[in-house]
Parts: structure tokens; C-alpha cells; sequence
């Protein structure tokens, strides 16, 4: 939306939804093949038509959903649309009643391709021109045409603005996400200088005091070497937490991510907009966002799904309350990758998910397939932790 098409694919469609809008010029065909002209006014008729229709696509066409240009195109569609109106003028005032209907197309123009502020009187002017034009030729039933020059100029107005509000929508979303970015780098950048700053710090300075007392009291400088090696563990500690948590996803974001990724596979997607995570552990959070990640993978690789519905419950159970994550999607295929290892396919989200006390069950259900992540509300016991 707001952009040129990028391939054949949204050139035809773009073309065809515009192209469709043709059918109104119904009238003047007819009229053309009812055999009341003669032979040179069809011939006209004819190639003025065709002229009208190559200049309204290529307006339509270029201007539709995109913002307003430079002042250099804005005057180059300004007079293309001067073309138009005066071309269906000449037309309705030659061939009669039945060629009115192209003063639509002028409005549409006008709301397509114009500044908003040249919109407000162009559109208005476009109907006065056709109202004229219809008295002109003696036709009285011209309100539901003048109905129809006002309404739809301004509503493709309306639907540019639309798009354009839309453009800087999506514009300000990415620069708040770089900027989020950016952020969560100097936070990780922070922490590292305030954990490694103190930690080489204390070490350096414990270091020259066990030069010092080495020679004279070797004792003493055992035990400086014993607090320096206690300080360096604790600040791998402290390193590997800060970046555990850095790297660690959050379910929000991934409900964020999974509506994009759908969409961009043109997959309908059902997702809850701001679902319940309070109480919720980091690390059950982090297991379900991973699980969220995986499934939604796997429907827009493998699946073949038209629509995908994920919900997040919270449910009372006999070990105590959990947190549900569901996706379920009516595709021919499941998710793959089973097996390969830690950290793909069902074997690594089983894997994630027994680390924070939770469970995964997947397959097959009527109409698609279905995965169901759960995982408690409550920290789960330390059972020990690897070597």
C-alpha cells in the first residue's frame, strides 16, 4: 500500500481492480454500436474514447495510493486531467446524453491524483462543468450523475489520505522499533560497562596487590589470587545473565511479529492484541514466545494455511494454574524440522518448554493442524542444573 508495484504479479492486480471500474462506460459503447451516428462520428467517437480511457488508466494507474509528487508532476497530472475534462466535454457535447458519464471518470482523477486542497475545488467544478453540459443538451435528469461526480472524487480523495496516513503510520512504527533497538543495544551496552567496569576494576587492583605481597607474604597473596578468581567467576555470571536476558524474546513481541509474518504470506490471521501476562515467569514467557516463533514458522513454510488462529489462556488445572498458547491453522502440513536437534523443530520447543516445567503437544485436528504449548504460572522447581 503506497508503493509502485514491485512485480508482474501486483502490476495485473493492481490493473485489474482498477480496470474493472471501466464497466461503467457501458453507455457510450452502446450508444457507439446503436447505429444513430454515422460512420465518421463513430470513427471519432471511437478513438476519443480510447484516448479518454489510455489517459484516465495512466493517471489512475501511477497516482492511485501513493502521495502526492513534486510540484513538477502535480502540474503534469493537472493538466492531463484538463485534457480529460475538456476531451469529455467535446465528447458529450458532440455525441449526446449518453457521454456524460465520463465527467465520473474526471472526478476520479481529480481525487486520485491532485493535492488535497486542489481536490476541494476541482472536484466541485468537474460537476459544475457536467451540469452545465446536460442543460446544455436538454437533459433534466442529471442529479443522480451530479450525486455520483461529488461523492466519488471526494472518496478517492479520502482513501489517498487514507493510504498516506497509513505510509507514515508504517513509517513511524519502524523508526520506533529502531529506535527500541537502538535503546536495548545501550542497555546491553550499559550493563556490560557497569558489570565488567567494577569486575576489572576490583581484579587489576587485587592483581598488584598480590605482586606485591608475593615476595614477603606469599600467604596473603593467595588469598588475593583466591577473591580475584571468586570475582572473575561472578562477573561471568553476571555477563551471561545480562545477555540471557537480552536475547531472551517476549511473548508480546512475537504476537506482534506473527500478525506481520501472516499477513505478509497472505495468511488470515486471529491473534489477540494485548493478552494477559501478568505473574507470568520470564523464563515460561520466553518458552511460549519461542513455541509462538516455531509455529508460525512452520504455517508460513510448510503449511500451505489460508488462516491461522492463536489464542493465550490462562487455565485452573490440578498442578496448578498455567498459561495456554495455541496455534492452529487449516493447512495440509504440520510443523517440520522434528528431531534435528535443539532448538528446531518439535524436539527443541519440547526441550524449551520442559526447561520451564511445561509441556507441547502437536498434530493433526479436522480441519488442519493444531499445536498447544503450555507452561506454569508458577517458577518451576529447581531440579538441578547441568554440568
Amino acid at each position: 500500500m503506497g508503493e509502485p508495484p514491485r512485480d508482474i504479479r501486483e502490476t495485473l492486480r493492481k490493473g485489474l481492480w482498477i480496470g474493472t471500474w471501466l464497466l461503467f462506460l457501458s453507455s457510450p459503447v452502446h450508444d457507439l454500436a446503436s447505429g444513430r451516428h454515422s460512420p465518421a462520428c463513430i470513427v471519432a467517437g471511437g478513438a476519443g474514447l480510447a484516448v479518454f480511457v489510455a489517459v484516465y488508466l495512466t493517471l489512475v494507474f501511477r497516482h492511485m495510493g501513493r502521495p502526492t509528487g513534486r510540484l513538477m508532476d502535480q502540474r503534469y497530472a493537472g493538466g492531463l486531467i484538463a485534457g480529460l475534462g475538456m476531451l469529455a466535454l467535446v465528447l458529450s457535447l458532440t455525441l449526446g446524453t449518453h457521454w456524460l458519464g465520463l465527467f465520473v471518470y474526471v472526478s476520479v482523477c481529480c481525487g486520485a491524483a491532485l493535492p488535497s486542497g486542489a481536490v476541494y475545488w476541482t472536484v466541485p467544478l468537474t460537476g459544475a462543468v457536467m451540469v452545465l453540459t446536460a442543460l446544455h443538451l436538454g437533459d433534466r435528469d442529471f442529479w443522480q450523475l451530479l450525486m455520483l461526480v461529488l461523492l466519488i472524487g471526494f472518496s478517492m480523495a479520502g482513501v489517498r489520505q487514507l493510504v498516506r496516513t497509513t505510509v507514515e503510520l508504517r513509517q513511524a512504527r519502524a523508526t520506533v522499533a529502531q529506535l527500541a533497538a537502538n535503546e536495548e543495544r545501550l542497555r546491553l551496552a550499559r550493563d556490560l560497562h557497569d558489570l565488567l567496569g567494577h569486575s576489572l576494576s576490583l581484579i587489576t587492583l587485587k592483581s598488584e596487590l598480590a605482586g606485591r605481597m608475593l615476595p614477603d607474604h606469599p600467604d596473603k597473596a593467595a588469598q588475593q589470587v583466591a577473591d580475584i578468581e571468586r570475582v572473575s567467576r561472578q562477573a561471568l555470571v553476571d555477563v551471561r545473565e545480562a545477555v540471557s536476558g537480552y536475547r531472551r524474546p517476549r511473548l508480546s513481541a512475537e504476537l506482534a511479529g506473527a500478525r506481520v509474518a501472516l499477513t505478509a504470506a497472505d495468511v488470515v490471521a486471529d491473534i489477540p492484541a494485548e493478552p494477559d501476562l501478568t505473574s507470568v515467569p520470564e523464563e515460561s514467557e520466553s518458552a511460549l514466545a519461542w513455541a509462538l516463533r516455531e509455529a508460525v514458522t512452520n504455517v508460513v513454510r510448510h503449511s500451505g494455511a489460508s488462516r491461522c488462529t492463536v489464542n493465550v489462556v490462562r487455565r485452573q488445572t490440578l498442578d496448578g494454574p498455567i498459561l495456554e498458547l495455541s496455534v492452529e491453522d487449516n493447512g495440509s502440513g504440520g510443523p517440520s524440522g522434528a528431531g534435528r536437534g535443539h532448538g528446531n523443530g518439535l524436539t527443541g520447543l519440547t526441550e524449551r518448554l520442559q526447561k520451564a516445567g511445561g509441556q507441547l503437544e502437536a498434530g493433526r485436528v479436522k480441519h488442519g493442524f493444531r499445536l498447544v504449548a503450555r507452561v506454569p504460572l508458577t517458577p518451576a522447581a529447581d531440579v538441578g542444573s547441568p554440568a
